[in-house]
């Protein structure tokens, strides 16, 4: 069993909520509260996300380390982002320490990636893909959800997979145009780099699928940021416009000429 069913009931009484009310907060009924409490059960992944953003706590902390009540004392845990520790030499997944490996993250386990991607033994547990590329460092392959980034019947279609490098957060070099994969607290999306608002660490974030919109990241939000550096898919790329055109127009011409050799 977690550590979640402590922590709630620790987290209530550092910020003075009742089963009730914190039940109100999350929209939980009051019971489901003290079945958590007691261990009679664990909340659902997307609630135990709710709980970790409003309180500035990671999931994996939330789940994996009983919390006192005065470490939670010591955070201001409204505002305060706890990170998980960087990995150090000895603990970085046997797959990123090879060649030519990518861990595949299925679209299903999202939110288990959200919670466990700096995990070494979660990262060697996935699937892995052997694809030749001339990438260096970390690569993952993530699976796509939706039609976000697919217009005019091109671009990445539902249940294609990209390829991505690791994008260093302390010191992001990111390129307005390009597709990045970015690992938030809330899941794990794909999206073209817009810009950047000048003296700021707001992301303009878009969708190339318009009816999705544009969205703000801030940099902190982001647990992973990955570049697509390709895409591996099972659908026959439609010809692009400027192909069908082109071809609109051969056959015309062919037609024209039947009618010409008919009259000749």
């Amino acid at each position: 069993m977690s550590n979640v069913g402590k922590n709630i009931r620790k987290l209530r009484t550092v910020k003075k909520l009742s089963q009730a009310a914190f039940a109100e907060l999350f929209g939980l009924a009051r019971p489901s509260v003290g079945a958590y409490e007691e261990g009679r059960s664990e909340p659902k992944m997307e609630t135990l996300i709710q709980i970790a953003q409003h309180f500035g706590l990671s999931v994996d902390l939330l789940l994996t380390k009983e919390l006192t009540v005065n470490e939670l004392y010591g955070f201001d845990i409204f505002k305060e982002q706890l990170q998980p520790p960087t990995p150090t030499a000895e603990e970085i997944a046997e797959a990123d320490r090879q060649q030519n490996v990518t861990p595949l993250v299925y679209r299903n386990r999202a939110l288990e990636y959200i919670v466990k991607h700096h995990d070494p033994a979660f990262i060697d547990s996935l699937p892995w893909l052997q694809l030749p590329h001339q990438l260096t460092g970390p690569t993952r392959a993530f699976e796509v959800s939706g039609a976000d980034m697919l217009l005019h019947r091109q671009g990445l279609r539902h249940q294609d997979i990209v390829l991505c490098c690791r994008i260093d957060k302390a010191n992001p070099t990111l390129k307005s145009g390009s597709v990045y994969v970015f690992v938030t607290q809330g899941k794990i999306l794909i999206r073209r780099l817009a810009g950047r608002l000048p003296d700021s660490q707001i992301l303009k974030l878009r969708a190339d699928n318009p009816d999705y919109g544009s969205q703000d990241l801030e940099l902190s939000q982001a647990l992973e940021i990955w570049e697509v550096k390709g895409v591996f898919t099972t659908h026959l790329r439609p010809p692009a416009l400027l192909d069908e055109r082109v071809a609109a127009l051969e056959r015309k011409v062919e037609a024209l000429l039947e009618r010409l050799n008919d009259h000749s």
